[in-house]
């Protein structure tokens, strides 16, 4: 939230506060998005597969980070499609826009996760 619309100043009371929503934010994409869960169970299992498979600080580096990449993509693409779903289930051109282009967003996350894993391990 920006601390031009009547917000706190920053601080450690404000510090913890964003702390808390952060940790909403995750607990609400845990409990209501599948395939937030889903990403979560395959980057616990492939970010440390990373770690191992890479040959160089860079590779093991760019193995992590990629899969990890896709979780805040997808956590944008949920609040956006939270958001639209708000105003309700009928279909409106710009909201399917939105919610598609929220889509390719983590679509292209795995894409570059896919190709990077791809160029290291095929090296």
């Amino acid at each position: 939230m920006a601390d031009g619309y009547g917000h706190l100043p920053r601080g450690p009371k404000r510090l913890m506060m964003a702390a808390r929503w952060s940790a909403q934010g995750l607990r609400a994409a845990w409990l209501h998005e599948s395939s937030f869960r889903l990403e979560v169970v395959l980057a616990l299992v492939l970010a440390p597969l990373g770690l191992l498979l890479g040959e160089t600080g860079v590779e093991r580096a760019l193995l992590a980070t990629t899969v990890l990449l896709v979780l805040p993509v997808e956590l944008l693409n949920s609040a956006i499609e939270a958001v639209i779903e708000r105003y309700g289930p009928e279909h409106h051109e710009l909201a399917g826009r939105a919610k598609d282009m929220g889509s390719a967003a983590v679509f292209m996350t795995l894409a570059v996760t896919a190709l990077t894993w791809l160029a290291i391990l095929a090296s």
